[in-house]
């Protein structure tokens, strides 16, 4: 678990697995008897603590810093008024998909701050939701990034489990990092894996994921998430000019191994250009995509233009937003923002992302100019 410690003269970042930074050896000594030794001390004058994946600079989310877990898209709950709360327990992504919609990865050239939400601040917080909900909620692990490099997923897992109101834990996964152990280990919690696979083809991972890619592991891990207790959905995504002859190959794949034992197969995905996320050249039409996937579908009987009702999405009442658009505050910058020029700031109970180049620590006056879905934007005024 992350925790925070406070002393007369300096603070104490106890952290495990993720960070990256030099102790002096005279004060490991002097608190390696006090606090166990997995754990990875930092302490005295502020540090910058770096992602071991990104290298960016790694913000902390405890309860005790006051960042709240609702209002931003990165990190904390998402209520998008389903029966479905998407939790975003870290950032950061161990490849480089050509197609990130957020640009992800250690070649990112838009994202400067990465960050880690404590477990049990994240769970405190989702009950809260949860019980706003009712019964039936789906709680869906994701990111703008890889859930699986979060140091705490069991724990988070075995926490969410105990929430009653929670029928449904699933999670988006690109699966290189899986292996037997977790796997057995996931069986114990989730629902379903949405696994992120867009190709069988070795040369061609490579080229959409820019990176070095393991197919033959991801293609076993996929094999014995469809033998487990848990359900498979393999979820590529289409690329024009790149692997437009591998969607019947993944589609007869997914078949073969038993993916889909109570949701859909698969849930094949678009490639979209979004504003912050990576460029390609070629991009097919919404119209053209749906009609692709109805001459797949008849041709292998799988339904694969997929609805919310096929995963028992409906409709909920959203947590009431406290801000509305044109509201203007002035705030304390807490925290630096996923991309330059974005600076953390907190009103109301929410987390509100401002776009400013003042430092963490000043204050800010700001005009809220978004509020979609929860997720606030302000900018300076």
């Amino acid at each position: 678990m992350l925790r925070e410690f406070e002393t007369k003269k300096e603070k104490i970042f106890l952290i495990r697995n993720l960070i990256e930074v030099r102790i002096p050896k005279r004060f490991y000594e002097k608190l390696a008897s006090k606090y166990s030794k997995e754990y990875i001390i930092s302490f005295a004058e502020p540090k910058k603590v770096l992602h071991s994946v990104t290298k960016r600079e790694l913000v902390f989310i405890t309860k005790e810093s006051g960042i709240p877990l609702l209002g931003h898209a990165a990190f904390g709950l998402i209520d998008r008024g389903t029966n479905l709360i998407q939790v975003r327990p870290i950032t950061g992504c161990n490849l480089n998909c050509i197609f990130c919609s957020v640009d992800e990865g250690r070649k990112s050239k838009t994202r400067v701050t990465d960050y880690i939400v404590d477990p049990d601040y994240l769970v405190e917080e989702l009950k809260k939701v949860v019980e706003f909900k009712g019964k039936g909620v789906e709680v869906h692990i994701d990111g703008q990034g890889e859930p699986t490099l979060y140091p705490y997923m069991e724990m988070l897992l075995d926490k969410i489990s105990k929430i009653k109101e929670v029928e449904v834990v699933s999670m988006q996964t690109n699966g290189v990092l899986l292996n037997e152990k977790k796997i057995e280990m996931l069986e114990n919690y989730a629902t379903r894996i949405n696994l992120s696979l867009s190709t069988l083809n070795e040369k061609k991972a490579e080229i959409l994921h820019d990176a070095k890619y393991p197919l033959k592991k991801v293609l076993e891990n996929a094999k014995m998430i469809a033998e487990s207790k848990m359900d498979l959905l393999i979820a590529p995504v289409w690329v024009v000019g790149y692997n437009d002859d591998e969607i019947k190959k993944l589609i007869e794949f997914a078949l073969e191994i038993g993916a889909g034992k109570k949701y859909p197969p698969l849930g094949i995905q678009k490639y979209i250009p979004y504003k912050t996320g990576r460029k390609l050249k070629k991009v097919m039409t919404f119209r053209e995509f749906y009609k692709r996937l109805e001459e797949l579908e008849k041709e292998y009987g799988v339904k694969l233009i997929l609805k919310p009702e096929d995963f028992g999405m409906e409709k909920r009442d959203r947590i009431p937003s406290p801000i509305k658009r044109g509201e203007r505050f002035k705030a304390k910058i807490v925290a630096n923002g996923r991309m330059r020029g974005e600076r953390l700031c907190i009103v109301k109970n929410r987390v509100v992302t401002v776009l400013t180049n003042k430092k963490v620590g000043d204050y800010v006056k700001f005009e809220i100019v978004r509020t979609h879905d929860g997720i606030f934007l302000g900018k300076e005024i």
